[in-house]
């Protein structure tokens, strides 16, 4: 595994990160299983670096790896992670937040612990109750080993927060969709000038620049004499920049973990030749051209306390243009309700904003989803979906049965 090293502190870091937000789950919870050979397999191949944060997975990803993390593995990996700053209305909530964290990760001191979604105004507010002072105190007990802030805001809101405080490193979304989103390559650049480490979160865009991509940038891709996957293509633009130190990937599946830890053992800064790059911009040129939504997946926005699965609504819809399908029929029956028995479409929103108070990206999610209604649902949605219901339900029904049936006539050969 590539290692970089952090001038600050002389950590040496794993080019690659574990993120915890996205492990694998079943039946809604984390797949411990799973998850724990993943992450084993990780740690087991140079992975020294776990992200997590308190809402994660409901609040169980902290608790999980404080579970897994024994038999020498702790000693392994140094842990990030954050402080959840929208819950903190008083400097006591500090203390009780990070001491429940430490009992969550079986931990005596956390090696990174961040205030999480750090924004201006939260920020303002932040300082105000003493949160530098709070932290400063921790570290000197022990608690905490460096201090760091993860991000979603502008440019210059991210430059103010770096120039107030002595920070050890950040936490910002970057990837070659977002040079000029929120904090941005500038501010990339303007963190390392400053000694601060940069470390990187959603560098494949929540998944949309990985996977199922749109066929004329898989056509861009194919002109390079070397073969790469389209996440191959978006971890190495990011492992690209010298001023990174490490790159945070959610991965929920052993395969993605070895192909991401392949391209981090291969990706050396400023590695990226110049024909390399060119094909990076006519790739972002066709994600422009076609993408509707600016959603990452990230689920900040969830629950919906009137049940819309947001991300679902927003990933079908950008899914429509990406790939010039239609996804009425998916949305139908996915989110209307016929093959989950509960309803989760975007007509259910009421305009109540909260998803707006907890978006990262600062989308306008209840006019978006009014756009997914429209486009996908339509006129007479509800009646649509009880006309289906009575079709689809009744064959699938049928379907189960009969594979069921083959399925015992199998077993008793």
């Amino acid at each position: 595994m590539q290692i970089r090293r952090i001038k600050k502190n002389n950590d040496e870091i794993s080019a690659l990160g574990f993120g915890a937000m996205r492990m694998p789950t079943k039946n809604g919870r984390i797949d411990k299983e799973s998850a724990k050979e993943q992450i084993y397999y990780a740690i087991d191949n140079g992975v020294n670096f776990i992200d997590t944060a308190f809402p994660y997975h409901g609040g169980s990803s902290e608790s999980f790896l404080g579970e897994i993390l024994k038999d020498g593995y702790r000693e392994k990996v140094k842990l990030c992670t954050k402080m959840p700053s929208w819950s903190v209305k008083k400097y006591e909530d500090m203390e009780k937040y990070l001491n429940t964290q430490l009992e969550k990760l079986q931990t005596d001191c956390i090696e990174y612990y961040l205030i999480h979604a750090l924004g201006k105004g939260s920020f303002e507010r932040l300082k105000k109750l003493g949160v530098l002072e709070f932290l400063e105190d921790a570290r000197s007990k022990g608690k905490i080993k460096n201090i760091g802030f993860s991000f979603h805001d502008n440019g210059d809101a991210f430059k103010g927060i770096v120039d107030a405080y002595d920070w050890d490193m950040c936490l910002i979304q970057y990837n070659y969709l977002d040079e000029k989103n929120q904090a941005g390559t500038e501010g990339v650049k303007y963190a390392a000038s400053k000694g601060v480490a940069v470390f990187i979160m959603e560098p494949l865009k929540g998944g949309l620049l990985a996977g199922e991509v749109p066929e004329a940038t898989i056509q861009i891709w194919d002109k390079s004499d070397i073969k790469r996957s389209p996440a191959d293509w978006a971890l190495r633009w990011v492992l690209n920049h010298p001023e990174v130190t490490c790159v945070v990937s959610g991965m929920g599946e052993l395969d993605q973990i070895k192909e991401n830890i392949k391209v981090a053992e291969e990706a050396l800064q400023g590695s990226l030749t110049e024909g390399e790059l060119k094909l990076y911009e006519e790739v972002k040129d066709v994600y422009r051209s076609s993408m509707k939504i600016d959603c990452t997946t990230c689920g900040y926005c969830m629950p919906c306390p009137f049940g819309v699965d947001i991300p679902s609504c927003f990933e079908l819809y950008n899914h429509k243009y990406l790939f010039d399908e239609g996804q009425s029929f998916t949305y139908l029956t996915r989110l209307g309700g016929i093959m989950s028995g509960a309803e989760s479409h975007a007509g259910l929103c009421n305009g109540c904003g909260k998803c707006v108070k907890a978006c990262p990206q600062k989308l306008d999610i209840p006019e978006l989803l009014g756009d997914v209604s429209k486009e996908l649902g339509g006129r007479g949605f509800k009646y649509k979906v009880k006309i289906a219901g009575t079709v689809i339900m009744p064959i699938f029904d049928l379907f189960l049965s009969l594979s069921s049936k083959l399925s015992k006539k199998s077993s008793n050969k």
